[in-house]
């Protein structure tokens, strides 16, 4: 074996060694908190069919007002909060929204009424906001971007995961914990749940790195070398694109991702806030009777399957390095199927619907979150992808409204369904349109031809 051939296994050994010490170190931890997050922000979902909209007297518009209102707080503080979490790190900056949003998040159990919740929910985005796109943002720190889709992948699993084992232990917290401090079970499972993430702040403040530079836990060679390999490719994607902050925010682009996402996340909070509705309607719908619990372990089921497809589905675009394909197909596929599920003649079938939906969406998030660092990089990358993640999740207020509103129009879930798969059905093909050309829809692999064309 030549030198150069023995020095092209060392660095691959490197290589692997050091993505694998980093990936064990960050991915489960933000994935917990990910988990404790995304249940926090959808476990209302659970209690609207379980007490709280009939304690609260919440119409179903009112309840989807109420689930969604969330996201208004969250859109107008994201990207001021992700360019914060820039500038001060992420250790400091992660461990105050976790603080902040546990405290509102265990104070839901208390409201008196529908418009005391309305305001919580609200102050519950405020708090949260620029934690998801700040983890994003984190990860760009940590790992190079021929392995960004399969690490947001594994980080993203946590959306799935926190819905399958959420929706368990949501309702058996509802169940068992009835009565427990006087309190209805839908009050004690938004206290149980809103206190973990005030314990996570102090844990967070202690274990995140917020630089490969300053990671202890790595030896001087291992940070040498993913400074060496991070810092070249943001000089690279520097260079390339050199997107100020201004253009990243305002840039046609930019904006058309947005939609992406927002239709993308149209499915994923439609499904969130009203799946546990909709397996009710199944009881009326085909005669059957399920307790909480067992409502509970169904709801579980897609989002199980879903978080399996989303690691597999990862890995796939970085070993293919394409991402536009890997974004649009799960989203076409799960768009057709959402509206389908309730014109099904068993509830079986139904279900087999609903779970290819939240495949669909689950393979579409981690390859998404891949395109916006293949272009933005620094203040650019804070900012643009704070932006994306900030409109496209004006989708998390619109989907349970504007569902909750048609419901209340046709008296039927089926209205709405039509337009979670009509959005995510349009979503695909503007991702189509915008990767029409190889080298501006998929730049990482135009970078990697480019580069193989001058060898």
């Amino acid at each position: 074996m030549n030198s150069d051939a023995v020095e092209v296994s060392a660095d691959g050994a490197l290589r692997a060694r050091v993505i694998r010490k980093v990936a064990l170190r960050l991915v489960p931890f933000l994935g917990l908190l990910y988990f404790v997050n995304y249940l926090d922000r959808v476990n209302i979902g659970f209690a609207g069919p379980n007490g709280m909209s009939s304690e609260l007297q919440l119409t179903a518009t009112a309840f989807g007002f109420a689930s969604g209102i969330f996201f208004v707080g969250y859109l107008i503080l994201e990207v001021p909060s992700n360019l914060l979490l820039h500038r001060f790190g992420a250790r400091r900056w992660i461990a105050r929204i976790l603080l902040t949003w546990g405290v509102i998040a265990a104070a839901m159990a208390f409201v008196p009424n529908g418009t005391v919740l309305i305001v919580l929910r609200f102050l519950l985005g405020v708090a949260e906001a620029g934690f998801f796109p700040g983890i994003i943002l984190y990860l760009t720190y940590w790992f190079p971007a021929s392995e960004r889709a399969r690490v947001v992948a594994l980080f993203m699993a946590a959306v799935p995961i926190s819905s399958a084992i959420g929706a368990t232990v949501s309702s058996l917290l509802i169940e068992a914990g009835h009565g427990l401090f006087g309190l209805s079970g839908w009050r004690v499972m938004m206290l149980v749940e809103g206190l973990p993430s005030v314990l996570l702040a102090v844990v967070t403040w202690f274990f995140l790195t917020d630089r490969p530079e300053q990671a202890t836990w790595l030896t001087a060679a291992e940070r040498d070398w993913l400074g060496t390999q991070l810092a070249a490719e943001q000089a690279r994607t520097e260079r390339e694109h050199h997107w100020p902050l201004r253009k990243a925010l305002t840039h046609p682009r930019v904006l058309g991702l947005a939609f992406v996402y927002f239709s993308i996340a149209y499915g994923l909070y439609a499904l969130g806030f009203f799946l546990p509705t909709i397996i009710a309607g199944f009881e009326q719908q085909f005669g059957t009777k399920l307790s909480v619990v067992e409502r509970g372990l169904v709801n579980a089921v897609p989002y199980v399957i879903g978080a399996l497809v989303m690691v597999w589905w990862g890995r796939h675009g970085d070993r293919t390095r394409e991402r536009v394909w890997h974004v649009a197909l799960p989203m076409l596929v799960g768009g057709v199927a959402i509206p389908v599920a309730l014109y099904l003649g068993n509830p079986f079938a139904a279900m087999v619907a609903v779970t290819v939906c939240a495949v669909g969406v689950c393979a579409a998030l981690p390859t998404f979150w891949a395109l916006p660092s293949t272009f933005l990089a620094g203040a650019a990358a804070a900012g643009g992808i704070a932006l994306i993640n900030s409109l496209g999740n004006i989708s998390g207020f619109a989907a349970p409204y504007v569902t909750g509103w048609l419901r209340d129009l046709t008296g039927s879930q089926r209205t709405g369904l039509w337009v979670v798969g009509a959005c995510m059905v349009a979503g695909a093909l503007v991702a189509l349109v915008l990767g029409a050309s190889p080298r501006r829809g998929n730049p990482e692999r135009a970078h990697t031809e480019a580069n193989a064309g001058a060898e």
